[in-house]
């Protein structure tokens, strides 16, 4: 397979997986479903604390979720289920006629505390940590104002060089958010900036 030098990559693919970069692989053994010819990328949100605890907790057997890979705040990246198996991160979704993403599309999940609360004093996260203001983002666009956890610079372009390496591998056509695909979701919310194909 080739390393996709042209995009200046700091990953390649060999068997499904991703490689260089330093990326940390773990074992999903839940997850056994073939993959063939993935055409979507969706994008997440952790709610985590960490990109090692989100992962590390979506491997667990007893857990019904995963995801092909987790980004880090710092851009480490985690590999818990190859390209051609599977991942249940989609859930109940459907998209432009197309339903149960699951079975076409790649799962990418950031490291990210999602939407926060004001409690008057401090930006608290739903799992109750709390965050700097320099970290917080408001979005006004709803027609009131709402506080989102920012990505950092760093984790936007890790992802943006693992969509193109998995562009030119997989015969992608859309990179979607959760909540693109479900009503029921709002990540990865509006502080992620718009992640295209080209």
């Amino acid at each position: 397979m080739s390393s996709f030098s042209i995009f200046n990559s700091q990953f390649s693919i060999v068997n499904h997986r991703l490689v260089d970069g330093e990326v940390v692989h773990l074992v999903c053994s839940k997850n056994t479903r073939p993959l063939k010819n993935p055409n979507t990328i969706v994008l997440h949100y952790t709610a985590g604390r960490s990109a090692e605890t989100s992962s590390f907790y979506l491997t667990r057997p007893d857990v019904g979720a995963s995801a092909h890979v987790v980004i880090g705040r710092d851009g480490k990246v985690f590999q818990l289920v190859s390209f051609n198996v599977e991942a249940w991160h989609a859930g109940r979704s459907f998209y432009r006629g197309r339903a149960e993403f699951n079975h076409f599309s790649i799962g990418i999940e950031l490291d990210n505390l999602g939407k926060l609360r004001w409690d008057g004093k401090r930006f608290v996260a739903e799992c109750g940590a709390e965050v700097a203001a320099s970290d917080v983002y408001a979005d006004d666009s709803g027609g009131n104002i709402s506080y989102w956890h920012k990505y950092t610079d760093r984790q936007i372009r890790v992802l943006r060089d693992v969509c193109r390496v998995l562009v030119s591998e997989y015969p992608i056509r859309h990179i979607l958010r959760h909540s693109d695909i479900t009503p029921r979701k709002i990540d990865p919310g509006p502080a992620l900036p718009e992640i295209t194909l080209y």
